[in-house]
């Protein structure tokens, strides 16, 4: 999955900004937004080459409260582009935001 084609399904979310690893100082919305970024790869070896690249997504939502209901909406979103994800969550207290991270193999 390509930077583009990221934007393109986030843009799904009609009502939640987002910006690629983060927003400009003095630029970041009101929460709830969205940061995403490929902070890796996890590529597959055949004969001391790679034969077969994946990048790791990470898909951050940032809220000032708990929101179930759009994480649902988050989660629906990414299996309906067929992407596996794995979820955790932790509260950053010097920013007083919920970070709920996303993270899948694209």
């Amino acid at each position: 999955m390509s930077h583009e084609e990221v934007m393109q399904m986030l843009s799904e979310l009609d009502d939640v900004p987002f910006a690629y690893d983060h927003f400009s100082e003095g630029e970041a919305p009101d929460p709830p937004f969205i940061c995403f970024l490929f902070p890796g790869s996890d590529n597959f070896s055949a004969d001391n080459i790679v034969y077969a690249a994946f990048e790791t997504l990470n898909i951050e939502l940032y809220t000032d409260e708990k929101d179930p209901e759009l994480e649902g909406r988050i989660e629906e979103l990414l299996s309906s582009h067929e992407l596996f994800w794995n979820k955790s969550e932790v509260w950053i207290e010097t920013e007083e935001l919920y970070e709920v991270l996303y993270q899948m193999t694209v």
